[in-house]
């Protein structure tokens, strides 16, 4: 089915997340007179960009299925590009550059093509190979194994990994005729974003211990514990209006995603120390750049796409 917004159970989930939505916005409006002016002025941002990407998102979801797919290239584009703002780079390594971003509008085709063997290949190991040997020949050594490597792991990070998101989107719908390839979006999307809020707000509440200090001092451990239970626990609710997954297979499914969104949480947060910059950039008021809103959706997307297609694809 093309049209995702045909299936009754995805307009159900979308709607059930603008009604959350709205219950924090006004949760918000209630609270806001009590906290301080840069307190409100970030919750309030916060909020307003929530709207924005669920906006976005829906529009994303409902549209035809090979506009979702341009979504996501998009979103890998912008991330990818945000990255190599920030990261050390070469002059002498600006053409090599643009074969880098060549690789997503390839990969992108490969996931509408529903190409598996291809996709998986294309950038660990052709772009692995190409894209060093094209720095070769442009002749400069100096810092070459930096360059090779940082480039690398932004086409990594930023284009493979989030291209499991659209990849869901294409597999076979008799497997999961309830919601399809969307309902397998929906869910890893929302509970990767509801896993950071869940850790966040926890971590607020009954956070003693520092989990990681030197890398995310606001991280703590009873943050990352009472996240990672309440993303378990909203695995287990929607995975039967949303995936194929059996009870046993959603618990897992939470863990790993709540696991997961907290590893590439820190994993970018370990990055912006190292570059010495405290958001990614200011596209999202309140959130940062693109980067800080897909830290955790970079790793969960490839480890929740492979827990699903080895059991069930």
């Amino acid at each position: 089915m093309d049209e995702f917004g045909l299936q009754p159970v995805i307009i159900q989930a979308l709607a059930g997340i603008f009604v959350l939505l709205t219950i924090a916005s006004i949760i918000v409006a209630l609270i806001k007179s009590r906290l301080g002016e840069s307190a409100r002025a970030e919750l309030v941002s916060r909020i307003q960009s929530w709207w924005l990407m669920v906006a976005v998102f829906t529009v994303a979801m409902v549209i035809t299925r090979n506009l979702s797919l341009v979504f996501f290239a998009l979103v890998s584009f912008l991330a990818l590009k945000e990255y190599l703002s920030l990261v050390p780079t070469r002059r002498v390594d600006r053409r090599v550059m643009f074969w880098a971003y060549l690789t997503i509008p390839a990969q992108y085709v490969l996931v509408g093509m529903a190409w598996y063997g291809m996709f998986i290949i294309l950038v660990p190991v052709y772009a692995f190979l190409l894209l060093p040997m094209r720095m070769v020949l442009a002749g400069e050594t100096r810092n070459f194994l930096r360059a090779a490597g940082i480039l690398h792991w932004g086409l990594m990070a930023m284009v493979f990994s989030i291209s499991h998101v659209a990849f869901l989107l294409v597999l076979p719908e008799e497997v999961n005729p309830g919601a399809g390839g969307a309902g397998l979006v929906l869910f890893l999307v929302f509970l990767t974003q509801f896993n950071d809020v869940a850790q966040y707000c926890w971590g607020k509440l009954l956070g003693r211990h520092k989990a990681l200090p030197t890398v995310s001092p606001g991280k703590t451990l009873e943050g990352l514990v009472g996240g990672v239970v309440t993303t378990v626990v909203l695995a287990w609710l929607l995975a039967p209006w949303l995936t194929p997954l059996t009870v046993g297979q959603s618990l897992a499914a939470g863990l790993l995603i709540g696991m997961g969104g907290f590893i590439g949480d820190v994993t970018i947060s370990a990055l912006k120390r190292d570059l010495g910059v405290k958001d990614s950039g200011s596209l999202l008021p309140g959130h940062g750049g693109i980067l800080d809103r897909i830290d955790s959706l970079i790793y969960t997307a490839p480890l929740f796409f492979h827990f699903v297609y080895y059991l069930h694809y």
